[in-house]
Formats: structure tokens, sequence, C-alpha cells
């Protein structure tokens, strides 16, 4: 058995090739340094072969059977070895795929990103996948040597990284400039235009060592269920503070309304007069406030549509229902009220 062996390890030294199980892989380092001359090396359709000594490429054979004699390729006389009388050559050879490789996953955490509707610091995580192409085989090689990372996975860790990387900082830097909800940003509404930025922001970090991405895809923000379920409850309440004229007005009529649900089940079931009470203070409180608002002079047509449009996306008909909602608590006066509803039924 050891002979059987020992003749197939002979066999393979003298055919050269990139393993059956790397096909799939963009980098395939050969694992052998030590080459005989009238060795044969098959060079895949969509791939090249490097040679490399001492860190720079001395030279490529791209597709097809190539017999490594110094007669056909000139090159080899470079990585010729003395003491073996002119038999052997010594050099790294690379395999590098030139096609277009898709579905490669990235992800991790970006980081607290501060959301601009609300001011929150969250927590953050990206994930997705993309495609790319190696335009320069020879930078990547070189680069790849440079930097000790000469297998596939070395290569792809570094390289997801790089992705990662440029990500979290456009990702933080395109909330800030363009003042993008979080909630907005995590549904998915700005993929397009975050993807086309990380692409440009990816260029200068890959270019140099002869790649593309070509496109992202699958690319997703996420947070985790509970700091959504926060930013949302806030957002629904910086929206209904804009439509009653200010959070403090807000803050007033949830206030009283709270009171007089507190003070109508604080009186127990025996103690009807105490819940009666309860109930009546409750609701004097809120007509207190109610008449308060009514003494404010009428905002202009102009004011109130600012009121009820400025920043908000919704369509007319959530609007109607959230206005009625604040009526009903007492925050919007029956003048508010119906001049904001005339102004919203214009748009439906």
């Amino acid at each position: 058995m050891g002979i059987f062996d020992s003749i197939k390890g002979e066999a393979k030294r003298n055919f050269i090739a990139r393993a059956d199980e790397a096909k799939g892989e963009i980098v395939y380092k050969y694992p052998e340094k030590n080459v005989r001359m009238m060795t044969q090396l098959t060079v895949d359709a969509d791939e090249v072969a490097l040679f490399v000594k001492d860190g720079k490429v001395e030279g490529k054979l791209g597709p097809g059977r190539h017999q490594l004699d110094t007669s056909n390729i000139p090159f080899l006389s470079r990585l010729l070895e003395g003491f073996t009388g002119g038999n052997m050559f010594m050099a790294e050879i690379f395999f590098v795929s030139t096609r277009e490789h898709t579905g490669v996953k990235f992800g991790g955490p970006i980081g607290d990103v501060r959301d601009p509707e609300t001011g929150l610091g969250i927590g953050t995580m990206v994930y997705g996948d993309f495609s790319i192409r190696v335009t320069e085989p020879e930078k990547l090689v070189v680069g790849l040597v440079g930097m000790g990372r000469a297998s596939n996975e070395e290569f792809l860790g570094w390289f997801k990284g790089q992705v990662l990387k440029v990500t979290r900082d456009r990702t933080a830097e395109l909330m800030v400039k363009k003042k993008w909800p979080l909630l907005d940003v995590t549904s998915g509404a700005y993929v397009e235009e975050m993807e086309t930025e990380i692409l440009a922001g990816l260029k200068p970090h890959v270019d140099s060592y002869g790649l593309t991405i070509v496109r992202m895809g699958n690319f997703h923000v996420s947070i985790k269920p509970e700091d959504e379920a926060t930013l949302k409850k806030l957002s629904k309440d910086v929206a209904y503070s804009r439509l009653a004229g200010g959070f403090q007005q807000y803050a007033q009529g949830q206030a009283m309304l709270g009171a007089s649900e507190g003070m109508a089940k604080g009186g127990g079931g025996s103690d009807g007069a105490l819940q009666g009470m309860g109930m009546g203070m409750g609701f004097g409180m809120a007509q207190a406030f109610s008449n308060q608002q009514q003494q404010r002079p009428a905002q202009p047509t102009e004011q109130v549509v600012a009121t009820a449009n400025t920043g908000d996306t919704r369509s007319p008909a959530v609007r109607l229902k959230e206005i009625k909602e604040l009526k009903d608590a007492g925050v919007l006066s029956d003048e508010e009220y119906a001049a904001k509803r005339a102004e919203l039924m214009k748009l439906l």
C-alpha cells in the first residue's frame, strides 16, 4: 500500500492544477513550492495562474495546458534553482478566479446609531451578501502575500471586514446628514440609496487590490425587537405632540386623561360616591384644559396646514383618526379639530 501511495504522490507532482475541492474559491494556493521542469500545469477557462517569488509576480499563465519548460515559458528561467542542475524551480503558484463570485455573505454589528427623530442611540446590525470579481490578479496576490493572507479563507475574512467597516461608517453618516428615521432605515425604505453609497465607499479600499464589488443583495439593517417597540412608541408620541401644538400640551392632555381614569378606578365597587367624584374631577380637569385651548386665537389656515403636514408622510385618513382621538382626549378643542379636519379632508 505504501508503494502505491508513493507512486500516486509522484504522479501528482507531474501535474499541477486547482484542487477539485477548491473549484469555488477565489484564490487557491498550490501547496508545493518546488516544481519540476516539464511538469504539466492546467489552468481553467475562468482563472489565471501566477508565479510568485519573494513577494513579486514573476509571470502568469492563462487558460489551457502548459508544459513548464524554459524553452516555451521564458520567465521560468528566473525561478530555476542552480543546485538542482536546472531540473527544478522554486515559486509559489496561485490560481486566481476571474469570474464573478455571487452570494458572498457578510454581517455584524454597526454599533449605536442615533435616531434623528427621537434622539435615542440604538444598537444596530447589518447583514446581506455581495458579488465580487477580480479584475487585476497580480495586484490581489501581491497585496495578500504582503499581508500574510494567502488562503481563500483569510482573503474573504479580510474582505468582509472591509465591507462591514464601510457599511458601518456610511450608514451612520447617511442617517445624520439626511435625518433618516431609524425605523424607516430598518424597514428597507432606503436600501437602494444605501447600497449605492456603500459601493462608492468601498471602491477606494478595493481598487488597490484589483477587486470590484459588482453588486450587493439582501441588504438589511436591523435592531432588537424591544428597541423597535420603544422607537414606535416614541415616534407616535412625537407625531401626537406635533398635532397637539407641542409636546407640553400633549403631555398635559395625557396626564389629565390618566388622572381621570386613575381616580375613577380607585373608588372601588361599593363606594359609588368616591368613584363618581373621581370621574367628575377627571372630566373637570380635561374640560378646563379644553376651555383654556379654546381661548387661544385660532391658527390661520396656512399654519394649520403646516402643523398637520410638517414632517408627516402618513396618509390623510390615518391623521384624521389621530386628531379625532386627540379631540376625544381633550387635547384638541372643537375649533382646532374642525380646522385640522377640514384641511385634511382636502387631501382625500
